[in-house]
């Protein structure tokens, strides 16, 4: 029997409406922002992993920063130190021709020397973000160079940062405050290296004169002329090549470690997409679904509000009914 003021098939209808209302406005809510799961109530531990593995993507496209910066101060220093490498190998040549009777020593020289300003103008201008892995002029040169790599977090959550290093005094071509440590610009011992000679008193070398043409104490500048010696042109051709030795070391060293970053920039950046794809499938709407939901239930609610409407018209049946009697 139907009850005029409690009429149980409307509270029916009207309980089922407003449980389609309720999940469909999450479904939209879903649709419009493209996440299932946007706040802590909507599934703490989901919520919670999303946001630490956020974190994660936010530092590993810093460290990514990191390594392109890093990239680009290993280029600077590798273009330099190939021309490095090329000009010295000139040299050497020029020191060979030398070497050839009848050769104009003064006109040889003279080449020589246009090679040793491109040296300086090169090792010189091997600067990236006021970093200069070639040329010093301080009295305390930074030698122990660095670039974040990546991080790792451990069970407890703490975060541990990687490094790749390198010792650029390898690189350091010219050094104006204490010549000693620059490459170019020391004084390289022809007896050490086995050249010829008739004694074995230390017969120094040096190639370039750091700071305004200062030599290095107690060397011999690399120069030649009518008046330079067999013996004299062999220990300088000798002093050129183990300069040219540890200049190519250094080259490949840098080249190694230009690839280092290549590959761990690579490396981050397919680690980073893999952390974003894995926040989504943790997080984001499934678009499909919920598009189809959205259309079930936008269906159900038509179908809800018929069913309260159909549910009121009865009981207005019933009243009409009982007020005619």
């Amino acid at each position: 029997m139907s009850n005029v003021t409690a009429n149980a098939a409307t509270s029916a209808a009207l309980i089922v409406l407003r449980g389609i209302n309720k999940d469909l406005g999450v479904a939209q809510q879903q649709v419009s922002s493209g996440f299932r799961v946007q706040n802590a109530s909507d599934s703490p531990t989901y919520w919670s992993m999303a946001n630490t593995m956020r974190s994660d993507q936010s530092s590993l496209s810093t460290i990514n920063d990191a390594l392109g910066l890093g990239s680009s101060k290993v280029d600077t220093a590798s273009t330099a130190m190939d021309s490095v490498v090329s000009l010295l190998t000139k040299i050497q040549s020029k020191l060979v021709s030398a070497s050839e009777a009848g050769t104009n020593k003064d006109a040889v020289n003279s080449d020589i020397q246009q090679l040793k300003d491109q040296l300086q103008a090169v090792t010189q201008s091997a600067a990236f973000s006021s970093e200069n892995w070639l040329y010093n002029t301080g009295e305390q040169p930074s030698t122990q160079q660095s670039v974040i790599s990546n991080f790792t977090r451990g069970a407890g959550g703490q975060i541990s940062l990687t490094t790749i290093g390198y010792d650029s005094s390898q690189t350091l071509m010219i050094d104006t405050f204490d010549p000693s440590r620059g490459l170019l610009t020391k004084n390289v011992d022809a007896s050490a290296l086995g050249a010829s000679g008739s004694s074995s008193t230390p017969r120094n070398y040096y190639l370039l004169a750091a700071d305004a043409g200062t030599p290095p104490a107690g060397g011999t500048e690399i120069a030649i002329s009518s008046t330079t010696t067999d013996a004299q042109l062999t220990d300088m051709l000798n002093v050129t090549n183990s300069l040219l030795k540890s200049a190519t070391t250094a080259a490949s060293t840098l080249g190694m470690m230009k690839s280092n970053i290549d590959d761990q920039s690579n490396y981050i950046s397919k680690l980073s997409d893999t952390i974003k794809s894995s926040v989504g499938d943790l997080v984001d709407t499934n678009m499909e679904e919920a598009s189809v939901r959205q259309s079930a239930l936008q269906t159900a609610q038509q179908m809800g509000v018929q069913a309260l409407s159909i549910a009121n018209s009865m009981a207005s049946k019933v009243l009409i009914i009982l007020q005619s009697k």
